[in-house]
């Protein structure tokens, strides 16, 4: 199968040089034209696809070759601009993580803008940082395209010019080197987001970052060619191989990873039960202080046989009635602290549920609201550990190895994932050698920064990011663990 994809890669030397503001507004202002716009974002960060989602009405989409493979990055690029969020695409933007070249550290670009970027063939729009010289400009571009002939550049995007005479002068600096000028932005503070101690804002928690995005759409569509940028974009060759799919991903995963839906008809059911019983209910945090999950996390959970609903810890009183399991991604309960803690009514409800036994996944911020207290505050309490901001920021790509059988891995499962915090727990894992099904809790990850996490009973919580398009035997068995205690807690049929 052979795909037509107009696509560009959004890059830039370094972080701070305007990815985020460039291919952010070019995704809003290409929507405007009337195109059908897919936004993708490489690496593992949640907080630009957030952006990338409210400007193209799609969801946000994470290409990132350590999480998930490099086999996948093609068919998961495909996924997200084909039809899943309505029309299929007419133009895909990839924006690219720190420097064009820059990625996991000790991997010789491993997982960089540029290793994306020649994985799918797509041609390069550099933005560059001209606030602080002019024709040395010149020298960077050259030096990064030069650097890899795998990687394409097609296009430069200058920005943060102090005037149009300063700009001109990078423009004839740059005219030798054949590589177009597809626009200039000037210093505009009105098109920065906002920061805090784990970067951009969420747009989630920007109740103005509608009208903000809307202000950018007008800045780059009046300082860049779009006409330029789609033939650009058209230009790439076309991509071979299908689409990602959730029910094929899940159709290798065997029943000692908890498959459920192998055999499931078409419309994820399992077979020979009705809809009640078929699709257990995942109730999903959300809401302002739980702003970070993939996509595909959801997508996995309903092929896999379940339904999914989102539920808001800082707004709602009380869990679905009939939810069978429970998931916490990442967010900043760390900044909504106090106002978690007030909403007494669902802290009681998500400790008698974990008591309960309901299947529980907490990565990151779902670990630190599981917590005995976050900065001295009240949290529920399932996890028997403190939490507290830290005076250092833990960013790393992790290997990591389940340390106990888990509602999500089997002990000894190799998954690989991210850490991003600036918080730490104490203890920071569950004690060595414990079982889940002892008192106590045993770690839920041990990678080479240690034991880390904790597995209690139905409770799985920890740092560790993970992408399941990556290990889809992980939503499995989630839900599969979801399915058997909803069954257990059905009253039985009379008959």
């Amino acid at each position: 199968m052979v795909t037509d994809l107009p696509r560009i890669v959004v890059a830039a030397p370094a972080s701070g040089h305007g990815k985020t503001t460039v291919a952010t507004g070019l995704m809003a202002a290409l929507c405007r034209t009337g195109l059908e716009v897919s936004g993708h974002k490489v690496g593992p960060d949640y907080i630009d696809p957030g952006y990338h989602a409210l400007a193209t009405g799609r969801p946000g989409r994470n290409l990132d070759p350590h999480l998930v493979g490099e086999e996948r990055i093609v068919p998961l690029l495909l996924h997200g601009a084909g039809a899943g969020a309505g029309r299929p695409a007419d133009v895909a933007v990839i924006e690219g993580v720190m420097g064009l070249y820059d990625g996991h550290i000790g991997g010789d670009g491993f997982a960089s803008t540029a290793h994306v970027a020649a994985l799918t063939g797509a041609p390069v729009v550099l933005v560059v940082d001209i606030s602080h010289a002019s024709r040395s400009i010149a020298a960077v571009v050259l030096g990064m395209a030069s650097y890899d002939p795998a990687v394409h550049i097609a296009g430069v995007v200058l920005n943060k010019a102090g005037s149009v005479r300063h700009s001109d002068e990078v423009r004839r600096a740059l005219a030798p080197l054949g590589i177009p000028v597809l626009g200039v932005l000037q210093r505009d503070d009105d098109v920065t987001a906002p920061s805090r101690h784990l970067g951009l804002v969420p747009a989630a928690e920007r109740p103005e970052a509608a009208r903000s995005l809307d202000h950018l759409a007008g800045k780059v569509a009046a300082s860049i060619d779009l006409e330029a940028v789609m033939r650009i974009a058209r230009e790439a060759p076309p991509l071979a191989g299908g689409a990602w799919s959730a029910r094929a991903a899940l159709g290798g995963v065997g029943a000692d990873h908890g498959g459920a839906c192998r055999d499931a008809p078409g419309d994820g059911r399992a077979p020979g039960v009705d809809d009640d019983e078929a699709r257990p209910l995942i109730a999903v945090a959300g809401g302002r202080a739980f702003t970070f999950r993939y996509a595909e996390t959801v997508e996995l959970l309903e092929a896999a046989g379940c339904s999914v609903v989102p539920f808001d810890p800082l707004a709602d009183e009380a869990l679905p009635d009939t939810a069978a399991g429970i998931y916490r991604g990442g967010g900043f309960p760390e900044v909504h602290a106090a106002d978690l803690a007030a909403n007494e009514q669902m802290l009681r409800a998500l400790r008698a549920a974990t008591m309960a036994g309901t299947p529980t996944v907490a990565e990151c911020a779902g670990l630190l609201y599981l917590c005995r207290t976050l900065d001295g505050v009240p949290m529920v309490g399932a996890v028997d550990a403190d939490a507290a901001m830290a005076p250092r920021l833990t960013l790393a790509y992790r290997r990591s190895t389940a340390g106990a059988d888990s509602v999500l891995a089997t002990a000894g499962t190799e998954v690989t994932g991210h850490e991003f915090h600036r918080t730490a727990v104490n203890p920071p894992a569950g004690a060595a050698g414990s079982r889940a099904d002892e008192p106590g809790a045993a770690p839920a990850w041990t990678s080479s920064a240690g034991p880390e996490g904790f597995v209690s009973g139905s409770v799985h919580a920890s740092y560790l990011h993970t992408h399941w398009a990556g290990h889809p035997a992980m939503a499995a068995r989630f839900a599969a663990h979801a399915r058997r205690f909803a069954t257990a807690r059905r009253p039985a049929r009379l008959g």
